[in-house]
């Protein structure tokens, strides 16, 4: 997907009354932190933004992270045509284009997608105003190595890897994690993305720091987290443990554990089937619904 010249609408998706646009912007203005080299268009980080049609949008933020290992990005299927899902029930949905780590355009690949992570929510809540969102209703999405990622987010909010000179927060509100990697551990971490992130001989330190689970804190956000049992990519116990460390220290948690339906399951089951469960959760959380705000009318460039 190509970057798009900053204001220009990229598409009008859905029928009237579903969704308003689709548009998509860089996700950042001015130099790329911890980049070399020369950068292709591929290369460069952006957000797509889904808002709700006029009148429908309830003030809240969803940024989605999509899967693929750290070594691609299942764009429309965990990207997307999940944020399709979420503007439709009036949720202001931004799909995350992190770069994928690299030891030949990064000073250290390990920590690119979360200095990108950690930009996209500096971005959103900076603009909330203008975009017609509760800057306090903002939340993540992360789907399998995508999970990873919120996870990292959501537990290393502490760690500013990247430039922020207003000092916005870049904790998020709420955080959901679909079939997630979790640890970097042996016996827990997917291998693919153990070596996509942190390359074939990780040291010690690196995998700490990228084992979620142990890193929850009392500012963690409120998680959702959902996994199949049959999961034969991600392996479950990653929620399972996660779950109990927020448990254990206190984090409002759900977790789903479905028998079946393997891994990606986004991708295949009915819509309603996995994006009610969340809605509700979100309901309980004081997330969804806000009252509609027919102002929402901001415009990104």
């Amino acid at each position: 997907m190509k970057v798009l010249t900053l204001g220009l609408l990229l598409a009008i998706l859905g029928t009237a009354g579903t969704l308003q646009a689709q548009q998509e912007i860089p996700l950042y203005k001015d130099s790329i932190p911890n980049s070399i080299g020369k950068l292709t268009t591929e290369d460069i980080p952006t957000l797509t933004i889904f808002k709700p049609a006029p009148g429908k949008a309830n003030g809240t933020a969803i940024i989605i992270f999509p899967g693929g290992a750290y070594a691609f990005l299942a764009f429309k299927e965990e990207g997307l045509d999940v944020a399709k899902a979420f503007a439709d029930k009036g949720v202001t949905a931004f799909v995350l284009k992190y770069r994928l780590p690299s030891d030949t355009k990064m000073r250290d690949k390990s920590i690119a997608p979360l200095q990108d992570a950690e930009q996209a929510i500096r971005v959103v809540r900076s603009r909330a105003s203008e975009w017609g969102l509760d800057k306090n209703k903002i939340g993540i999405a992360g789907y399998s190595a995508g999970g990873h990622l919120a996870a990292t987010l959501g537990t290393h909010s502490f760690k500013t890897l990247i430039p922020n000179p207003e000092k916005t927060d870049l904790r998020p509100d709420f955080m959901i994690l679909v079939y997630p990697v979790i640890s970097m551990q042996k016996g827990l971490a997917h291998e693919g993305s153990l070596n996509s992130l942190l390359g074939p001989n990780p040291s010690k330190e690196k995998i700490e720091f990228f084992s979620n689970e142990e890193w929850v804190n009392n500012n963690t956000p409120p998680a959702y987290i959902a996994h199949t049992n049959d999961d034969q990519v991600v392996n479950v116990n990653n929620s399972t443990v996660f779950y109990q460390s927020l448990v254990k220290v206190g984090i409002p948690a759900e977790l789903h554990l479905y028998p079946t339906g393997d891994h990606g399951f986004v991708q295949r089951e009915p819509t309603e089937d996995w994006l009610a469960p969340m809605l509700s959760w979100m309901k309980r959380g004081g997330w969804y619904p806000a009252k509609a705000n027919s102002s929402n009318t901001g415009k990104a460039d």
